[in-house]
Order: C-alpha cells, then structure tokens, then sequence
C-alpha cells in the first residue's frame, strides 16, 4: 500500500506540472514585434557579480550593429562554430540533440547541450536562465514562433547584438568596441574568429583575460573552418593565421581593474529546408553545408559535410538587408 501511495503520488505530481507547463506556454509572448528591423526592447541582462540590469535590444542602442554592416566572417564563424545546420533546423535540431545526449552519457555528465541559435535567442529575449523543463519547452516553442514568422537573417541579426562578451559586454558591436577600439564592420577575419571563439563561455572557461591562448586556439580551430568552407581564401587564411589579436586594449582594462580594486580595497562588487527568397538575400554569401567546433577544444567537424570550396561572397549585395 505504501509504494502504490508513492507511485500516485509521484503520477499526481507529474500531471500537475505538465498541466502548469500547459498554462505557462498559453501565456508566452507573441515574436510578430521582431519582424520590425526599426523594434526596440528592454531586457534585464546580469553582470558578473549577479546583479541585473537594462538592456536596449534595437537600433537605440549605441551598439546596435544593422546586419549589413556585420562582416560576412562574423556570421559564418558564429554558424560554423555554434549552429552548423542553422540554414537546415526549423529551430530545433534533433540531430544536434541525439549527439549532445550520447555525448553526455558516454561522459557521464552534462557537458554537451544542443540549442540553437534561435533557442538561443529566445531564450536571451524572453526567458530566465533557470534550467528548468518549463524553460526548456518555452524556449522550443518560442524558436518554433521564431522560425516560422522571422528570416534566417533576423534571427542571426537579432542574436549577434544579444550574445555576451565580456563584463557587461553584449552584442557585436559592443565587443568590437570594447576589445579593439573599432566598430563590427572593421573587424579582421581573426578578430571574427576571436570573438566567436569566446562564445561557449566568456566569463571562465574563453575569457580573455583568464585563458587568451585558450581563446586563440579555438579561434585558430574557427579560422580553419572558415577556410574549409571557402568563405576564406587560402591567402586570407594563411594572413589570419599569421596576425595575432591587439591584446593591448585587454591589458589595459585588466590594469585598470587592478587599480580600482587597490583604489576601493573595500568594496564589493555589484553582478535547412531549403531557404527561401527573402533569406537567400539575407544569409551570408558562401555555400557549403556549416559545420561545428567540437566542444572544449575545436578543430573536428560536427558534420560529414562537403569539403569542396566555396566562392567567397561579393563585396555587396542587398546593402539594406545584408545578412
């Protein structure tokens, strides 16, 4: 009698849940605003000392960088690195999943996880970051929305002014300016690779200031992608290699960190379906099938795809749309 007691309870408490996670999915907010380019919003974003604070996600922002203006380099290294069939999914990758599982039980550990770049997004623009399954299937239906009423194009736009960077760093933009003095679109192929490189985790494992030759590794690994993929030329490439990122801005910031802690010694701190028209103009303009940076250390694809080069894109295409 005991166990039959546990077992409905623990039945009663399963389609509780299911029936609060019905509601809560009723009740999440339309994307139809994301399709308006001239769009601003407010998020809360958290520093690093876990407080929160506002974040303009549109052109008010001073950062906001258009998706013309964002070198074609920036976007496929972010492709190849963190969604290599982001032209393929419909915001869910269910290939990227099955691999993440068998990754994580070969490991035994949660090391790998597979949201997509429009997960990703809707995630960064509407939902906390509790890990939850409630989260988990907001996030899905919300990348769904996402995929169904907004370009490939938008979305790519959308998540390069969100992604962070640094100490109250977001967006492209904001990194260009922050670790190179420079906007988005002056940015090399290398400092493409660099910030790309930081993604999977800029407050430890890619920071800069922590791991830089961590972070020019993988981006060494991100530059051979890019080269693969024909969206480099062998002389692009070589020269990318070749250069190393201006680390002076870095030193400078981390100087100047140390003397406001000597300063305040007493303070505490504060925190693809084949695309159709519309994002055949939109996506960057090299071909081949994306492909993945394996996790912690990049260099091995995540999918058998073509090596064939491709064309590298035309200097302008579309000035207003871009990407």
């Amino acid at each position: 009698m005991k166990l039959k007691r546990i077992l409905v309870f623990i039945i009663g408490a399963v389609v509780v849940y299911g029936i609060y996670v019905g509601i809560s999915l009723l009740f999440l907010p339309t994307v139809d605003s994301l399709k308006d380019r001239r769009m601003n919003m407010t998020i809360r974003v958290k520093d690093w000392h876990g407080n929160y604070h506002p974040l303009v996600v549109g052109p008010k922002n001073p950062y906001w960088t258009r998706s013309a203006a964002i070198p074609p380099e920036m976007k496929w290294a972010v492709i190849l690195a963190e969604d290599s069939r982001f032209y393929k999914h419909e915001g869910i990758d269910v290939k990227a999943i099955k691999n993440a599982i068998k990754y994580d039980l070969e490991k035994k550990s949660f090391a790998r996880g597979a949201s997509t770049i429009t997960q990703q997004v809707a995630k960064n623009l509407f939902l906390s970051r509790e890990k939850t399954l409630s989260r988990k299937a907001k996030e899905i239906v919300l990348a769904h929305r996402m995929e169904e009423q907004l370009t490939k194009g938008r979305i790519l736009e959308l998540y390069l002014n969100v992604v962070e960077l640094g100490p109250m760093v977001y967006g492209i933009g904001h990194g260009a300016r922050y670790y190179f003095g420079k906007p988005a679109s002056a940015l090399t192929p290398r400092e493409c690779a660099f910030l790309a490189a930081m993604l999977p985790g800029p407050r430890v494992a890619y920071n800069p200031y922590r791991n830089l030759d961590k972070v020019v590794r993988r981006s060494d690994a991100i530059l051979k992608l890019l080269r693969r993929k024909g969206i480099l030329t062998a002389g692009e490439y070589q020269l990318a290699l070749s250069q190393q990122p201006n680390v002076g801005r870095l030193q400078q910031k981390v100087d100047e960190s140390i003397q406001k802690e000597e300063a305040f010694p007493n303070l505490t701190g504060a925190v693809m379906p084949e695309p159709d028209a519309q994002d055949m103009a939109e996506q960057p303009q090299a071909g081949g099938a994306a492909e993945t940076v394996a996790e912690p250390e990049p260099g091995t694809s995540g999918d058998a795809a073509s090596e064939a080069p491709v064309q590298p894109p035309p200097e302008q295409e579309h000035p207003e749309e871009g990407f």
